[in-house]
């Protein structure tokens, strides 16, 4: 038999075995993430949920050999527009495979909302009763993170830049318009080789392409510090980088190298090209079978080691990202409340009980035992947990870790022995416990921890509840700012947000926020002048009395700052301090009340006029209307549809960070709004 005979059936049982290993591999998934907006639901036996069924059902077989499929199907208010993507390096039956799961899946997810954003590894599914093919949406939005850092990472995000900035340009105007997507890498001597991957909905423009696609590589450093792989997922766009290469690169185009001398060759016989074609070929073709034979065995055995991981690890991105320094084991737990002992309950609230423990180290720890009944996943909910646990300054409740059990799941949470600042300043006995120093000090405390989640984290959080009850006080009388079962999360760039579910407390809520649904800094800035006011007179904002009880504390204020009898408006156990900073705080706040949200100061500038009395404070203008809790209706009870929620559960009477009831629920993890 001549080299050439049998060649060809070397090569033929070769890719037999490759194309049998390729059909049988699909990669698992690593994460899925969900956005049910609560816009608007349907009901199990309407039209809605006819059209959607459909279209769910016929996504799979119809998708296309590029991976996109959209179609529509009703009228009215009954039309479902829906839309899938396949990341662009799949071949077209591991795309079918994914796409089928996720429409099975995304109806377990959210069963009843007419408008939904499913990822996964691999494919993205959205629909929604509103028009969405042709219109570039960047939010809600995703982020994913590697548990590995870079050292050095103001280098590494220099050469990111440059790597994205060259792909995105790659991606909207010179790849295939049905892929719209390409990938990258990049070799650095630093850090070995950097791998990127970018991608469209075909259905946008390049130019909204290109802006998506910018946006997310602008939140990489508030998101994603230092982090060796990150994912960035938008319902039009996705980004995604790594250190080590993610992509199938015979599947997606990618960016060539610089040019290089071209080699001459000779010219040869006709025998010689034969000779030299049929070595080639078995050069060419045996190493390359024999290393993907390899690869795929290694990813296979990979797959099937994943599926066996320790129930102590997270995945986050393309890494697994240990929790076991946060993760708690629920029989400690629970020998620390004494099996969660009346005795040692703290308080209540809508979504579980807070009782006091003592782990075996000694340190005593506050306990939310959430209710039962909780949709969330174990993944999100322990990427909750570890969210909320990045949040460490010295003036928040720290959230310790969490522990998990079948049904059950617990919060850990630091002790704050004191309990809430409203226990002490509306207190008539208590009240006398804090000085002005004391009370100068947790104005400034609080004001610190407000800068901090407006500017100093790498979360820009709007805590949108700040009132006396959410400040803790520890041993030496510090404060703690708790409770973000109602924050909000903001893009770095973003100044403010907009929903149409108005929550928090009355009173204490800034007048744009109430009627408009627009909450900002601002809005935290309002809320922060009235806790002022309340630390400064002892009285409640929403039960202030004055003799015949019809005047407000705003106009209170506003009267006695007018006709200069500031001391009227001073607790009567301050009285005899006649600090200075007194009227100065006084002024803070009233600056901080104003109707006008633009005239508001920011955190930082509170600080500084706490900090330098040589800094001339402006006039106030009157104070905003006050808005009780018997404010017209109407305004509670329109549905959100846009928010960032930072939300694990909301706490309950006690610790850590008990608050009277607060007008509607709240939503759970989600950036975005829409």
């Amino acid at each position: 038999m001549t080299s050439r005979e049998w060649l060809v059936p070397f090569i033929f049982l070769s890719i037999t075995n490759l194309v049998f290993l390729v059909k049988s591999d699909f990669p698992t998934p690593i994460f899925s993430f969900y956005n049910c907006l609560n816009t608007e639901n349907y009901t199990s036996n309407s039209m809605y949920k006819t059209n959607l069924d459909t279209l769910l059902s016929s996504v799979s077989s119809n998708i296309s050999t590029d991976g996109f499929y959209n179609a529509s199907m009703g009228e009215n208010l009954d039309r479902v527009n829906l839309i899938a993507l396949c990341r662009a390096d799949l071949q077209p039956y591991q795309c079918r495979e994914y796409v089928s799961s996720a429409t099975m899946e995304v109806l377990r997810m959210c069963p009843y909302q007419k408008q939904v954003v499913y990822w996964h590894e691999f494919c993205t599914v959205r629909y929604s009763n509103e028009a969405i093919l042709g219109t570039v949406e960047i939010i809600p939005y995703r982020t994913a993170g590697s548990s590995h850092t870079i050292p050095d990472s103001e280098k590494f995000y220099k050469e990111l830049n440059i790597l994205l900035d060259s792909l995105r340009n790659q991606t909207v105007f010179n790849s295939s318009p049905q892929k719209f997507a390409a990938a990258a890498s990049q070799p650095d001597p630093n850090f070995g080789t950097i791998y990127a991957f970018e991608q469209c909905t075909p259905d946008i423009t390049p130019e909204d392409c290109g802006a998506c696609l910018n946006q997310s590589a602008l939140i990489i450093p508030q998101c994603c510090d230092g982090q060796r792989g990150v994912r960035i997922l938008r319902p039009s766009c996705y980004l995604r980088f790594e250190t080590n290469r993610f992509y199938n690169e015979t599947m997606v185009r990618t960016l060539q190298p610089e040019p290089t001398q071209p080699i001459i060759v000779p010219p040869a016989s006709r025998k010689e090209d034969n000779d030299n074609t049929t070595r080639t070929v078995i050069i060419v073709v045996v190493p390359t079978a024999a290393c993907l034979t390899l690869a795929l065995s290694i990813g296979i055995f990979l797959r099937t080691r994943r599926k066996h991981k320790p129930s102590g690890e997270l995945e986050t991105g393309n890494e697994i990202s240990t929790v076991e320094s946060l993760q708690y084991d629920f029989g400690t737990i629970r020998t620390a409340t004494d099996d969660f002992s009346d005795a040692n309950k703290l308080g209540q609230g809508g979504f579980g009980v807070v009782y006091k423990g003592k782990l075996p180290n000694g340190n005593e720890v506050a306990v939310k035992r959430l209710s039962r009944g909780s949709v969330q996943g174990d993944l999100e909910f322990k990427n909750e947990v570890l969210l909320v646990a990045r949040l460490k300054h010295r003036s928040l409740v720290r959230l310790l870790g969490f522990s998990l059990k079948g049904s059950e799941r617990l919060l850990i949470y630091e002790r704050v022995k004191n309990g809430s600042l409203d226990h002490f300043i509306f207190d008539s006995i208590k009240r006398s416990y804090l000085d002005w120093d004391k009370r100068f000090k947790i104005i400034q405390g609080v004001a610190r921890g407000l800068l901090y989640l407006h500017e100093e984290s790498q979360l820009k959080i709007i805590h949108r509840d700040l009132k006396a009850s959410n400040v803790l006080l520890d041993e030496e009388m510090k404060p703690k700012i708790s409770d973000f079962g109602m924050a909000r999360l903001l893009v770095q760039d973003e100044t403010q947000g907009k929903t149409s579910r108005i929550v928090g407390t009355y009173g204490y809520m800034a007048p744009e926020y109430v009627f408009n649904g627009q909450f900002s800094i601002k809005s935290d800035v309002f809320s922060f002048g009235v806790l002022l006011l309340e630390i400064v007179t002892g009285q409640r904002i929403n039960n202030y009395q004055n003799g015949d009880g019809e005047e407000n504390l705003f106009n209170f204020a506003w009267r006695n700052w007018n006709h200069g009898t500031i001391e009227n408006m001073m607790d009567p156990a301050l009285r005899a301090s006649g600090s200075l900073d007194i009227v100065r705080c006084i002024h803070i706040g009233l600056l901080c009340v104003q109707e006008n949200a633009a005239l508001r100061p920011t955190m930082g500038s509170i600080i500084l006029m706490f900090t330098s009395f040589s800094i001339t404070l402006p006039v106030p203008s009157r104070p905003a209307f006050f808005v009780s809790s018997f404010t017209s209706p109407e305004i509670l009870n329109r549905e959100e549809n846009n928010s960032r929620a930072l939300h694990i559960s909301q706490p309950s009477e006690g610790e850590p960070g008990y608050s009277a009831p607060s007008i509607n629920d709240v939503s759970i993890t989600e950036l975005y709004p829409r």
